[in-house]
């Protein structure tokens, strides 16, 4: 093992063999990919959750949720401490919290014990997926650092393709079980190497960890989720679901004035002061909430309506992984070429046209004729938009502050899909619910069987028929929850395709 040694990011110049520098991408990309794995591979499982564990759509919600929360609210304090105590110890440090969280995930024998060892894992990933990017920073020069940064982006993005097909696979031939379990040898080949080849390394300027602000934020985060998750249930009026929701906002406000009056802020509120910087994290916001809300129904709609198997579900999204992998070099060009404001304006609205193509299918179809089509133009908006916006929030302040920017606009966009499930989740089970009375008012069902579907509406299209209803009603009563379910996933489509028109609209006055 190597010494540790004090450097900032901008300042790496050791020399790295080619083997250290293979080395060191293998663990960083197998590192990192764990994390952005479990926060699409879980998707393709939540129906499988679903049955297995007798579960509603907020409970299956809480286990997206769960993890997406302590991962957002915890990821800029994940960088900091890497800055503070050393970047491989962290990064190690995250690994194994995330490893021991996924078996006690794929060993949970109830939904509470699986979401609350879901939290342990965005625990973890808080700390292992700022590190992983900060540790190529760190060792790599500024000459092959470009390089390094494009490997892993690359790869890290084909193994985050890769994981739902692999996952599905696994639900399908195994169990959900098994899709907590693939990360057991994958954190153990990052521990061996990681100990072997990376140097330990932390910044010489390194400030205080700001615990208060993270702290607030993450229970003014979880008190608006909690609010507006549990409000399916609870209803708007239950002291719990008010009061979650008002100690949130009082939570991030006075996050906000810690983060005014602390020598160390965990987000700097100057840099809020550039317009630029203020744009593109809107724009952030608005279209990373629509991903978040489309990547949770999507998978329940192609599984429980359209009755494809979980390998296929998961390799329903690839046109759109391979289209940004094959189009990423391509669109950072048209920086270059037009600007950033143009493509950040063209990107939002191709995608809106994505989403509103998602919302043209009913039940059944080819893949090919109904979903692919909307794939591919929700792939291109995509392509054009994300390299275009990374470069906005990079340029719209200082070059010291450009990595602190970068893991705000990191923050935000995962923020944006924790708040989009938890607020959409709950506008797509009353569109259900009242578009389920509606079709059932004119089966004349018997009133006990009448009051059981719709008081069990909130698992959406994995509601099921009550015992003793015979095989034609039976019948009915299916195509009823399945039209019912592609209603209200049309409709959470068009909002989607709202949000993304509302970031078109963010590029085209504030960028």
């Amino acid at each position: 093992m190597k010494a540790p040694h004090d450097e900032g990011p901008a300042n790496a110049t050791n020399s790295l063999s080619p083997k250290s520098a293979a080395w060191i991408l293998a663990a960083t990309i197998l590192g990192s990919s764990m994390g952005f794995i479990d926060g699409t591979v879980v998707n393709v499982a939540l129906p499988a959750l679903q049955a297995s564990l007798h579960a509603t759509v907020v409970d299956v919600q809480w286990v997206v949720e769960s993890y997406g929360l302590f991962l957002s609210a915890l990821i800029l304090v994940g960088g900091a401490l890497g800055d503070s105590i050393g970047r491989r110890l962290t990064f190690l440090i995250g690994v194994v919290i995330f490893a021991a969280a996924s078996i006690a995930c794929a060993l949970s024998s109830t939904v509470g014990q699986l979401i609350a060892w879901r939290c342990l894992q965005g625990f973890g990933a808080a700390f292992l997926v700022p590190s992983s990017l900060a540790i190529i920073s760190a060792t790599f020069d500024e000459k092959s650092r470009g390089r390094a940064i494009g490997t892993w982006s690359g790869f890290t993005a084909i193994t985050t393709a890769l994981g739902p097909v692999l996952g599905g696979w696994l639900v399908e031939h195994a169990s959900w079980h098994w899709v907590f379990y693939i990360n057991i040898p994958l954190a153990a080949a990052v521990i061996v190497i990681s100990l072997r080849h990376i140097p330990e390394t932390r910044s010489t300027d390194a400030s205080r960890i700001d615990w208060v602000g993270a702290a607030l934020v993450t229970i003014g985060l979880g008190g608006l989720v909690y609010g507006f998750i549990e409000s399916a249930t609870l209803g708007w009026h239950h002291a719990f679901v008010i009061g979650s929701l008002a100690g949130g906002v009082l939570s991030l406000s006075a996050f906000v004035f810690v983060e005014m009056r602390s020598q160390s802020p965990m987000v700097p509120l100057h840099l809020f002061q550039s317009r630029k910087f203020v744009g593109a994290n809107l724009l952030t916001l608005f279209l990373y909430s629509a991903l978040g809300a489309f990547f949770f129904l999507f998978p329940m709609n192609l599984i429980q309506v359209q009755h494809y198997s979980a390998t296929a579900t998961g390799a329903a999204g690839l046109p759109l992984i391979v289209l940004m992998f094959l189009l990423s070099r391509w669109s950072g060009g048209l920086v270059a070429r037009y600007g950033a404001r143009t493509p950040l304006i063209i990107g939002p609205l191709i995608a809106a046209a994505g989403f509103l193509l998602f919302a043209r299918p009913s039940v059944g179809g080819h893949y090919w004729t109904t979903f692919f089509p909307a794939f591919v133009v929700l792939g291109v908006g995509l392509s054009v938009s994300v390299a275009p916006l990374t470069t906005v929030v990079m340029s719209s302040v200082a070059q010291d502050h450009a990595g602190t920017a970068s893991g705000i606009n990191n923050a935000v966009a995962r923020v944006a899909g924790v708040l989009a499930i938890a607020i959409l989740g709950v506008v797509a089970v009353v569109a259900f619910s009242n578009h389920l009375q509606h079709s059932l008012a004119g089966l004349q069902l018997a009133p006990d069987i009448l009051h059981s579907l719709q008081a069990n509406a909130i698992r959406l299209a994995g509601l099921e028929v009550p015992g003793g209803v015979s095989g034609a009603l039976s019948s009915r009563i299916h195509s009823a929850i399945a039209n019912s379910f592609v209603s209200a996933f049309r409709s959470i489509m068009m909002i989607c395709a709202g949000l993304s028109a509302a970031s078109a609209a963010v590029a085209w006055r504030k960028i």
